[in-house]
């Protein structure tokens, strides 16, 4: 099997220029297209919530590579222009300005985009979180210290929520899930994080949905929940979620769903991968389709889908162990595995008390996530009890008694 001769890799976030690169660095020597629909160089999209925000950074830091870097990766580089539909059969990409890409092997890594309340769109004072733009604007909002509604208890919207009751506004974050990240952590950690927020100034509002943002003069004046109470707010972050970004590829007969549907190698199908939050692939350890919106996955899909493009009909099953950090006032929380659905939960270390802990996370008789909060390196050890599937009953749960 002949090695391609050109790649086009559409999406010039994290996972795009991850691709691009380890092409490069593993040798290839042919046209590389790197296609982006933001206008600005390929950025960092974690601090948008944190360091950006606050202000803490100046927006330089996101660059991912600087202009010296990205002009000795020798790319095709189009930005600020959207590809809008692809021939798979004749393998070319239409793109927005009206140009057309051919190539031998395409990388879908568009990315996702923010889930909106219905009827927001454009109103002024509500607000998402997903692109430098988006940080910028909110950042600006916050300098007013405004009555801020968060919409969503995830890891965005508990971010932002902290961001925003350090820089002075009035934080209430309003939820239909139990607590914070508790669809996720269990309810064990949910309630740590609702008597952090809560001690920080936070109101939280919890197991209801926003029905509707009310307005007035042409602008978002609070929310009123779905039991019929009213939040006022000078401004409304929703967090809610994100959409994959496939529209452009209906009718091309790739196959999406929730993202692009992929085999375990992230292959879509003849000269068509994907990478990173758009991509949905069956990891083969788990024997599970997953799609994972986390910045470490989308460096090594796009690490492993750059070397299956090389590979000569050899590829590799791309079998990572999940992880994910979040930083929240002055505690770090990491998560290796999948916590989500587990039925058994256990504190091997610290103590919820303390918010300084080691958790693990378990389903049908194996760890399946291991979780750290302000325990960096021992969580980095419990990240082996989840690399290597391991029977539950085989740990020393005993330490601290606390299991489920």
């Amino acid at each position: 099997m002949t090695s391609p001769s050109s790649v086009v890799v559409v999406g010039a976030s994290a996972a795009g220029l991850s691709v691009a690169e380890t092409l490069r660095r593993e040798g290839f020597d042919g046209r590389v297209t790197l296609i982006g629909e933001e206008d600005c160089p390929p950025y960092d999209r974690p601090p948008l919530s944190k360091q950006i925000l606050s202000g803490a950074w100046p927006e330089e830091r996101v660059w991912l590579r600087d202009d010296v870097r990205i002009s000795g990766l020798d790319l095709d580089l189009r930005l600020g222009v959207a590809a809008v539909t692809v021939d798979p059969a004749e393998r070319i990409v239409m793109l927005a300005d009206g140009s057309r890409v051919a190539y031998d092997e395409m990388v879908i890594a568009t990315g996702v985009r923010a889930r909106r309340l219905p009827g927001t769109e454009g109103l002024a004072g509500v607000h998402t979180l997903r692109t430098l733009s988006d940080a910028r604007a909110l950042r600006e909002a916050l300098a007013a210290k405004p009555r801020l509604v968060v919409v969503g208890a995830g890891f965005l919207g508990t971010e932002a929520a902290a961001v925003a009751r350090e820089a002075g506004a009035e934080v209430t974050l309003v939820s239909d899930i139990e607590a914070p990240l508790s669809d996720v952590l269990g309810p064990e950690v949910g309630e740590l994080l609702i008597r952090m927020h809560a001690e920080h100034g936070v109101k939280i509002i919890t197991g209801v949905m926003v029905r509707e943002v009310l307005t007035s003069g042409g602008r978002a004046a609070g929310v009123r929940l779905a039991d019929g109470r009213v939040v006022e707010a000078d401004a409304v972050l929703v967090s809610i979620g994100s959409i994959p970004n496939v529209e452009w590829l209906a009718g091309s007969g790739i196959e999406i769903g929730n993202g692009v549907l992929c085999d375990e190698y992230c292959q879509a199908g003849p000269g068509v991968w994907a990478a990173g939050d758009v991509a949905s692939w069956i990891h083969p350890t788990l024997a599970e389709r997953l799609r994972i919106e986390h910045r470490t996955n989308a460096g090594e899909q796009g690490m492993a889908v750059a070397r299956n493009i090389l590979s000569r009909g050899n590829p590799a099953p791309f079998a990572p162990v999940p992880y994910i950090w979040s930083d929240q006032y002055d505690r770090k929380i990491q998560i290796y595995g999948l916590p989500r659905g587990c039925d058994r939960f256990a504190v091997t270390e610290g103590s919820l008390a303390e918010r300084r802990l080691i958790a693990l996370y378990g389903q049908n008789d194996l760890v399946r996530a291991a979780v750290g909060i302000n325990m960096v390196r021992p969580v980095r050890a419990a990240r082996a009890l989840v690399a290597t599937p391991t029977p539950w009953d085989s740990v020393d749960l005993t330490r601290q008694g606390v299991t489920a």
